[in-house]
């Protein structure tokens, strides 16, 4: 099981947390001008590389709070939490 260390909570297993998505990822504007291959890329263009990978997660079982985490994919390792929003 993953341990994801929040920082509010402290460690918990991975069963309170709920996967959001890649982190950094920036919604498109919403305009007539975006096309429908620049939406489907947003949508659909996940990296998903092996190694570590910046995610987002929340601890939707917890306090609520939304946290960026870095975890080695390959391994599952949690590499480091941050509160979402700080560097």
């Amino acid at each position: 099981m993953l341990i994801i260390p929040c920082p509010w909570c402290g460690p918990r297993g991975e069963h309170e947390f709920t996967y959001v998505g890649e982190a950094g990822v920036v919604r498109p504007v919403p305009s007539q001008s975006i096309s429908d291959a620049d939406w489907a890329r947003y949508l659909y263009g996940k990296r998903n590389e092996k190694g570590p990978h910046r995610e987002l997660w929340v601890h939707a079982g917890g306090c609520g709070s939304c946290l960026v985490v870095e975890r080695d994919t390959a391994t599952h390792a949690v590499i480091s939490v941050a509160k979402a929003g700080e560097p």
